[in-house]
């Protein structure tokens, strides 16, 4: 299968499964077996979501993509070995981050429940055009980035878990931040945000938010 047809779902998949890294193979830049130059496509993503598995906490080095071809049996070998010895250093997923068995459920879910709108953000703003892993990689450490995973990913991902926490139990803007380490004026702004869009309602009998 071309690494052009991989997914976020598919590795949000496996790490929800419970699995601790997960190793992408493809060929090699400009070597594409199916001319379509999937390769691009598919280090794009996985620079995309290495983004946000960061924010979420979570050791990006979880992710690994390496190209080869092949022929290369070898070299895919003694990658795969070193990756595998990496993961085992981080230890579980999760565990190794110190985040809970709840917390990860969390975060996952989340990160989930955002994978139709990360696609078009992925083809319609982060659509990129570079000749080398350098420059991708480049780009994904630079300013305009953070500008840019600020504008279209950081709030979603915290709306897509304050609604995630709201399903179980109306909760405080206090109960919340705690839960989701964030500031009660950061909260206060997404349940505004949301509550303007009829997802939330406060019950003020019980000082709490709840879903609408």
């Amino acid at each position: 299968m071309c690494t052009g047809r991989v997914d976020l779902a598919h590795v949000l998949r496996a790490f929800s499964n419970g699995v601790d890294g997960v190793f992408i193979g493809g060929c090699r830049l400009n070597e594409c077996n199916y001319t379509t130059q999937g390769n691009y496509h598919a280090l794009n993503k996985v620079l995309l979501c290495k983004k946000i598995m960061e924010h979420l906490g979570l050791n990006p080095e979880r992710l690994r993509l390496e190209f080869m071809s092949s022929g290369e049996g070898n070299l895919f070998a003694e990658v795969v070995d070193e990756f595998v010895k990496n993961v085992k250093e981080l230890g579980p997923l999760g565990q190794g981050e110190g985040i809970d068995e709840n917390g990860l459920k969390l975060k996952l879910k989340a990160f989930t429940k955002l994978i139709p709108y990360l696609r078009l953000v992925e083809s319609e703003r982060l659509r990129l055009n570079f000749d080398s892993i350098e420059e991708y990689t480049e780009f994904y450490g630079s300013e305009e980035l953070t500008r840019l995973f600020s504008e279209l990913v950081t709030d979603k991902l915290a709306i897509s878990q304050i609604m995630l926490l709201l399903q179980e139990k109306p909760l405080s803007t206090g109960e919340i931040a705690q839960l989701l380490d964030l500031t009660p004026s950061e909260v206060s702004r997404h349940l505004n945000s949301s509550a303007k869009q009829g997802l939330v309602r406060y019950e003020e009998s019980q000082k709490r938010f709840a879903l609408a």
